[in-house]
């Protein structure tokens, strides 16, 4: 089995489910996009977006490299290069606003 759909799967509910559509919402809208491990979770894009389960939710991180002003007002974090989206439960995840992100930081 693949390493990242290994992650995935080992994780509790919600955390799984979210995941998962992260992922689907990722691979849909960039069919072709590399997909690994690297900090033990899984990335995407050649480490451009990461996806990592945490104890109550799950961060989808970006690159703040290329990404407008206005897009990393969305993110939070303190981190200087990469910043996330924070989601608890499945019916938070706002397929637009990931996408547009996914466009700005995978289109670069």
């Amino acid at each position: 089995m693949d390493k990242t759909i290994q992650y995935f799967e080992s994780q509790k509910s919600p955390q799984k489910e979210i995941c998962i559509k992260l992922r689907r919402i990722i691979l849909s809208r960039f069919p072709h996009v590399s997909e690994g491990m690297k900090w033990g979770v899984p990335v995407y894009g050649k480490d451009k977006i990461y996806i990592v389960a945490l104890k109550d939710h799950v961060n989808l991180g970006f690159s703040l490299k290329n990404l407008p002003k206005e897009k990393r007002q969305l993110l939070k974090g303190s981190g200087k290069t990469m910043k996330h989206l924070e989601i608890s439960n499945p019916e938070e995840i706002d397929e637009i606003v990931i996408v547009n992100l996914l466009d700005s930081v995978l289109s670069s």
